[in-house]
């Protein structure tokens, strides 16, 4: 069976990241999505809040799993029996973070590989970080968030 893990922050879940999923799941068997947990970051949503915007998302789609996860990244895919991990690149910016962190996971767990999936154009300036700054001042997410999450994600921003 064909695993991979999608990791991210998802604070919140863009359709940049509905996108990836969408990609991604054609490409495995199961697909693991997961929310790390970031002490270092003040998120505007909790993990819980996260994963569950997430699961709305998904449904009952068969393959796709939603879950959060501690520490590396490598110990968690190796645990959920992973052979790739997936990231999203929306820009050269991107790729040469990703580059780098690919590596070293490679470093980490040599069996693991990093595959980079672009999303369509229309997503390619979506990010989380632009999302939260344009829901805090009352800006129109429809473009930017899933319409099934949008009430909430707007709600919770303007605060």
């Amino acid at each position: 069976m064909r695993t991979a893990i999608y990791p991210g922050s998802f604070d919140p879940v863009t359709l940049g990241h509905w996108d990836i999923i969408q990609r991604a799941e054609k490409l495995v068997d199961r697909l693991v999505v997961a929310v790390l947990h970031n002490p270092s970051k003040t998120p505007a949503f909790g993990v819980d809040e996260r994963v569950s915007m997430l699961r709305e998302l998904v449904g009952d789609r068969p393959g796709i799993e939603i879950t959060s996860f501690h520490g590396l990244l490598v110990d968690f895919a190796k645990s959920q029996g992973a052979q790739f991990i997936v990231r999203g690149v929306r820009a050269f910016s991107d790729f040469e973070y990703e580059f780098q962190m690919a590596l070293m996971n490679r470093k980490l767990a040599p069996e693991l590989e990093t595959v980079f999936l672009m999303p369509k154009e229309k997503y390619s300036a979506v990010s989380s970080r632009l999302v939260r700054e344009i829901g805090t001042m009352g800006g129109n997410l429809s473009e930017l968030v899933p319409e099934s999450l949008r009430g909430r994600i707007s709600e919770r921003l303007a605060k």
